[in-house]
């Protein structure tokens, strides 16, 4: 990249000249006039300064040590390290921050094209002259400044009628503002004189940019966890019931009637058999079955008789 030179007290200089500064026309300037170490100022009024007018003076006033000033700025570009040579017109062109050399002069036809931002800096070198032809114009884009521009000129700078300049101009010799001819920026000749013609010079410095703001934005990161809740398959076997109803057995007993008949006197009833005549005991057992008598003898002889 390039640094831009130190301007010094000289940055507050809307032209600067080392034996006169001429006017013609109602030329407006922001910024101071200064010559040294010659006198001659003309042309204000009609011309109008913005700033002060420092003509001579002794060693070690206003204009000499203005004068020292454009003299260090001019030595820094001269001899800043080269990053680019251009030895064509630079017209239609679009450079980006540099160091710019040329092997000779310099001219510029159409429109040149500055692209950077507010800290990226110019610095054009031409070793004898630089022409910026009539309606030539210099154009700044995403920022650029025009108080980061600088032309560093071996000899003279003429920049012709109706012509749009941007930058310092670092002239060894003599500056020629042709009619109606505008410059942002400014014309510092070091030996030599600067001719104005209905010209408008807008001075304006660099001021110190805020430091770069860096904002951390920290991300927030929002975790979403989806915990399944185990899946619970209950089963309900219902308990078989095996009812066994039970027919209750009943138990038919035969109900077995003893009758003791009472003693037989005589004969029995049928049959017509002797009775015993030795007059044994007859143990007769009656049991009732079905309405029947069974009489069950303990003699001789087993009878069943109905009743």
């Amino acid at each position: 990249a390039a640094t831009a030179p130190s301007l010094g007290t000289a940055g507050a200089v809307s032209v600067a000249a080392g034996t006169t500064v001429t006017n013609t026309g109602s030329t407006t300037l922001s910024g101071n006039v200064n010559v040294y170490p010659g006198t001659a100022v003309t042309g204000f009024p009609p011309g109008n300064i913005g700033g002060t007018l420092n003509a001579g003076g002794p060693s070690g006033g206003v204009a000499n040590v203005a004068a020292n000033d454009v003299t260090s700025a001019y030595l820094q570009a001269l001899n800043a390290p080269s990053t680019a040579a251009l030895n064509s017109d630079l017209g239609g062109q679009s450079l980006v921050a540099g160091v710019y050399s040329a092997s000779s002069g310099m001219s510029l036809t159409g429109s040149l094209t500055l692209v950077g931002d507010a800290n990226s800096v110019f610095i054009f070198q031409a070793v004898s002259t630089l022409t910026v032809n009539p309606n030539s114009t210099v154009v700044l884009s995403g920022g650029v400044r025009a108080c980061n521009v600088f032309w560093q000129v071996g000899s003279s700078a003429t920049l012709d009628t109706a012509s749009s300049f941007v930058g310092t101009v670092l002239a060894l010799s003599s500056i020629v503002m042709k009619t109606g001819a505008t410059l942002q920026g400014r014309a510092l000749a070091q030996n030599g004189d600067v001719t104005l013609d209905d010209n408008t010079i807008t001075t304006s410095t660099c001021s110190a940019l805020p430091p770069a703001t860096t904002t951390t934005t920290t991300a927030t990161t929002t975790t979403t966890t989806t915990t399944a809740s185990p899946t619970t398959t209950t089963t309900v076997t219902s308990p078989t019931t095996t009812t066994t109803t039970k027919k209750p057995v009943t138990h038919k007993r035969h109900v077995s009637t003893t009758t003791t008949a009472p003693p037989l006197v005589g004969p029995p009833v049928t049959g017509g058999g002797p009775t015993p005549s030795h007059g044994s005991l007859w143990l007769e057992l009656a049991v009732a079955a079905g309405g029947s008598v069974l009489l069950i003898g303990s003699g001789r002889r087993l009878r069943t008789v109905r009743e």
